[in-house]
C-alpha cells in the first residue's frame, strides 16, 4: 500500500507540474459541441446507467492555465499505468471522455469495492489523502482545503461520474 500511495503521489506531482505523457499540448478551447455535451448525457446506459443522484461542487480552486485536454488525459493514463502494475486486479477503472476529455469516469470492476455511495466517497477521501501530499498542495497551502474535486477543477475536469458498475450511479458537476 505504501508503494501504491508513492505512486500516486508522484503520479499527482506529474499532472500538477505539467509533464504530460502525452507529448503535444493543444490550446485550451472549449468548443460550442462540449457545452452540448454537458447537457446530454451520451455515457449513460453505456458506461454506466443513468446517475440516481447528482451534486454540483463549487470549487475554490482555478482551473490551471495549461490543464488542457492532453493533460487530463496524461493524467488518467498514468493512473492507469500504475493500477495495471501492481500484483493484483485494479478495483476501479478511471477514464476521461469528451472532446475536451473534460468528464472523469470512475468505474468499479468488481461486485466487492465500491459498491454504495459511501464507498465511493471513501475512494474520494483516499484520492483526495494522496493529492495533499504534493508539493502543489503544499506549496500553495491549499493541502488543508482542496480534496480531490479541487484536484478535477484543477485539471479542467468539468464532472465526475462514479458508478458501481452496475446499477448505481452518481454524478459531479465540478464549478
Amino acid at each position: 500500500m505504501t508503494e501504491w500511495l508513492s505512486r500516486m503521489f508522484a503520479l499527482t506531482l506529474l499532472a500538477l507540474a505539467g509533464v504530460g505523457i502525452l507529448a503535444e499540448a493543444r490550446a485550451q478551447t472549449t468548443p460550442p459541441a462540449a457545452e452540448a455535451e454537458r447537457a446530454s448525457d451520451r455515457d449513460a446506459n453505456y458506461y454506466y446507467p443513468p446517475p440516481q443522484s447528482r451534486e454540483v461542487y463549487r470549487s475554490i480552486a482555478t482551473t490551471l492555465a495549461d490543464s488542457t485536454r492532453e493533460r487530463r488525459l496524461g493524467f488518467v493514463i498514468g493512473m492507469t499505468r500504475e493500477m495495471l502494475n501492481y500484483h493484483y486486479a485494479p478495483q476501479f477503472i478511471m477514464f476521461a471522455k469528451g472532446d475536451e476529455a473534460n468528464r472523469l469516469i470512475i468505474v468499479a470492476i468488481t461486485d466487492s469495492a465500491y459498491n454504495t455511495l459511501y464507498r465511493a466517497r471513501a475512494l474520494f477521501a483516499m484520492l483526495t489523502a494522496i493529492a495533499r501530499l504534493t508539493p502543489y498542495f503544499k506549496e500553495n497551502a491549499v493541502s488543508a482545503v482542496y480534496n480531490f474535486f479541487d484536484l478535477c477543477k484543477l485539471l479542467g475536469f468539468t464532472q465526475l461520474t462514479w458508478s458501481d458498475g452496475k446499477t448505481l450511479a452518481h454524478q459531479v458537476e465540478i464549478k
